[in-house]
């Protein structure tokens, strides 16, 4: 469901995208080309700052968005989500933050106020608050990051998690095209 915020502004969707019809996309939120919004996410972008202004959320194309995601930004600050990204099942991304270009984010994973690399792989479960994390970044199951976190303590992604994260934006993009096609039977 496309809806207007209390500031009166509707989202912008790709006509190429898919958004299920049980998701919410909420306000001023940009979705480009072959993006997959899944069942029950909320994408929400709703909230003012002090002098009653707010960014975007911009979800980048041949993003996938899976089942129950919820996106919103406090105070109307931006969320970027880039491109051949995956937000898996459940995950929370709460801005301010930034999701790089090519970055997998595991099930039940939270992302707030940091920008996450380029490739970074952030398996299940585990928490990034408040530091943001280098290209190519691998974020072991269960793993909370925050300020005093060492960095140098993360290993670089390796290579079959990359081969992994480039299979769900694969299927995820066959996806929208499968959903496109049956769209008048949902």
């Amino acid at each position: 469901m496309l809806r207007k915020n209390p500031s009166g502004d509707m989202p912008r969707v790709s006509e190429t995208a898919f958004i299920d019809p049980t998701a919410i996309i909420c306000g001023k939120v940009i979705i480009e080309d072959n993006v997959f919004i899944g069942p029950y996410a909320v994408i929400r972008a709703d909230e003012v700052n002090e002098q009653g202004e707010m960014e975007a959320i911009h979800i980048k194309r041949d993003t996938n968005i899976q089942d129950g995601v919820v996106i919103h930004s406090k105070a109307g600050a931006a969320v970027t989500i880039g491109e051949r990204s995956s937000i898996a099942h459940r995950s929370i991304i709460h801005g301010p933050c930034e999701v790089c270009h090519d970055v997998f984010i595991g099930f039940n994973s939270v992302v707030f106020n940091a920008v996450i690399g380029e490739g970074c792989v952030i398996r299940h479960n585990s928490v990034v608050d408040g530091l943001d994390l280098p290209e190519r970044f691998h974020v072991p199951p269960m793993t909370n990051i925050g300020a005093g976190f060492d960095l140098a303590s993360i290993s670089k992604v390796p290579p079959e998690f990359s081969a992994f994260s480039e299979s769900v934006v694969s299927a995820n993009h066959t996806l929208v095209q499968g959903y496109r096609r049956i769209a008048n039977e949902l």
